[in-house]
């Protein structure tokens, strides 16, 4: 993980700040010798600073090493009753992360209590970090997740004299968890962190991991319980079995029977509130992260210019983005809700096969429309008079290796499906359709990706402030003499600085402001309007597979070409990060249409 100079990354101390509690490790002396180093001291030896930065990586790679080996612990233990007859059982993996969750709870009541005693722990803030969207969709995901747990403790509690004690304590630590790191996160995203460096940076990656590995068991435990409910018809026992192990749920589905009504709604409606589960445990991962990399971190604030981004959801739009966009959810909805009473309830092939064309046309139609907006928004691009944004962001740079990874998960599956529908024979019309689905999501990928990481490294406009100071001393003026409103403003007693008194002498330049801000330009309203309708299309691609469309275990072909276990396998590792894409692209198109 290679960092730029301090000097052009923007990690500038002052020279009057100080630490007055903690342990301030290397920054101290940092600082010292940067300060020194802007002096030009000739006796200052150059490699002071790059000795300080060597140690500053050090520490980072500690906490990396720690978070790296607890996560192949709990993925070791997350994977292992898949390959292996029982030998790691489901209250195993439960106590494991009910410890790691005991040590984050502790830890971040530590972190909150250190750095509010001591006034010098936060000397600075980053701006971009956890945008008051993403903590809102923190707190939305957080809610149904607790509603989750809710319906866990009441399932396990329907038959505990079975069970262990740890699958009734883990529901009620994790809801404890929910609410602690969602407070944390809320007040504390943008710090950067000046004091117990090592300390922070180890509690930060023991809060991703222990993230991360709660993700990885609601994945393992959501993506079965998918598998058991698509092909309990049509795979052999010793399949089955194979599938029970992979959840780790076998010890108690023999030794405890869930016959009661109630216990049933438990248990549907704990896994109907997985994928919100899912997703809350990514986005905090994303937010820690972030957080994890501004520990220590020295922001000036007078080469990294802030922009104060105002949420205008409905001003200055065509609508036509938000009408189509509406429309493609709503058609959406309605697909899903049909594919799953003809796949689920009808046991005639007919009624599947109606309900795969279904599925596969309107994927088409909207994988293919969002293609085509997203290389007409990229276009537009070409023709942006913005400047590219050049600062130090470590949350852009998250968004994009997110962005980048999470659709690996998408291209494999369109991959294996691709080699499936070309080397099987003999070939239908869902076949068609089925590769025709396959290649668009591919596409769609793609051209997303370039448009959303375009948006993401544009300035936002200027327009809108380049003469805000003069609209206030103008739009208050019932008539303005062109050739007399130079002498007019600096006269008016306004709040314009000294420095822009020149340019108030030009004429032209203020009448232009009295109408130029009136006007969007025409690129800014397309691209407002293709970010709007590309978030509400994703979140419908978001809902379909999250809720139970599954056309990869519906539709033959891959599962006769690659085999019972070898296909859901595939699936079932890169499905999740084809769904955690959709998300993150939710996100970062809002905030590429708000920088519109």
């Amino acid at each position: 993980m290679t960092e730029e100079p301090v000097r052009k990354d923007s990690e500038i101390r002052h020279p009057n700040s100080s630490m007055g509690c903690g342990h301030k490790d290397d920054k101290a002396s940092l600082a010292s010798s940067q300060i020194a180093s802007f002096s030009h001291q000739p006796h200052q030896p150059p490699s002071a600073p790059a000795s300080k930065e060597v140690w500053k990586k050090g520490g980072r790679m500690f906490s990396i090493l720690l978070a790296v080996h607890l996560a192949l612990l709990a993925c070791t233990l997350v994977s292992s009753g898949a390959f292996e007859k029982i030998a790691v059982h489901d209250y195993d993996v439960f106590f494991l992360l009910t410890v790691m969750m005991l040590i984050v709870i502790i830890w971040i009541i530590f972190y909150l209590v250190g750095t509010s005693r001591c006034p010098d722990a936060i000397l600075c803030k980053d701006s971009h970090a956890g945008p008051i969207w993403l903590r809102g969709g923190l707190i939305l995901f957080a809610i149904f997740s607790l509603v989750m747990d809710v319906f866990k403790i009441g399932y396990y509690s329907s038959f505990y004299s079975c069970l262990s004690a740890i699958k009734i304590i883990y529901p009620i630590v994790q809801a404890i968890f929910l609410v602690v790191q969602t407070y944390f996160l809320w007040i504390s995203a943008k710090d950067c962190v000046h004091v117990h460096l090592n300390v922070t940076r180890c509690g930060l990656m023991l809060t991703l991991t222990t993230n991360l590995a709660v993700w990885m068991s609601a994945v393992t435990d959501e993506s079965v319980h998918k598998a058991h409910s698509k092909l309990k018809k049509n795979i052999t026992e010793d399949i089955f079995r194979w599938l029970l192990k992979a959840g780790m749920r076998s010890s108690s589905t023999e030794e405890c029977n869930c016959n009661s009504q109630i216990c049933q709604i438990f248990k549907n409606g704990y896994f109907w509130l997985y994928p919100f589960n899912i997703e809350y445990s990514l986005f905090a991962s994303a937010m820690v992260y972030v957080m994890w990399k501004n520990v220590g971190r020295f922001i000036d604030h007078h080469s990294h210019h802030i922009q104060r981004l105002k949420f205008r959801l409905f001003r200055r739009t065509f609508f036509v983005g938000i009408v189509l966009g509406l429309i493609i959810l709503v058609s959406g909805l309605g697909v899903l809700i049909l594919y799953e009473v003809q796949v689920n309830s009808s046991t005639e092939s007919s009624k599947k096969s109606q309900a795969l064309t279904m599925y596969y046309i309107f994927n088409i139609v909207c994988l293919g429309l969002m293609s085509l907006v997203c290389i007409g928004g990229s276009v537009i691009y070409r023709f942006d008079k913005r400047d590219m944004d050049r600062h130090k962001n470590p949350t852009r740079t998250l968004d994009v290796a997110l962005l980048m990874g999470a659709a690996l998960g998408q291209y494999a599956i369109s991959y294996y499906s691709i080699v499936a529908i070309v080397a099987s024979t003999p070939r239908d019309a869902i076949s068609a359709l089925n590769l025709t689905y396959a290649l668009l999501m591919i596409a769609q990928h793609t051209f997303q990706n370039i448009f959303i990481i375009e948006g993401l490294h544009r300035q936002p406009p200027k327009e809108d402030h380049k003469h805000d100071s003069h609209q206030k001393d103008l739009y208050g003026l019932t008539f303005v003499n062109i050739n007399a409103v130079s002498l007019r403003v600096p006269d008016s007693g306004s709040t314009l600085a000294p420095n822009t008194a020149a340019e108030a002498i030009h004429p032209s330049d203020l009448v232009r402001s009295l109408t130029t801000p009136k006007k969007m330009n025409w690129r800014r309203k397309f691209l407002r309007e293709i970010s709007m309708f590309l978030l509400l299309s994703n979140i419908i691609l978001w809902i379909m597979p999250a809720f139970g469309a599954r056309p990869q275990f519906d539709n033959d072909t891959e599962l006769n070409f690659y085999g019972d276990s070898m296909w859901p396998a595939i699936v079932d590792i890169c499905l999740p990060f084809g769904i955690f894409y959709r998300m993150h692209a939710v996100a970062s198109l809002l905030e590429v249409y708000i920088m519109s």
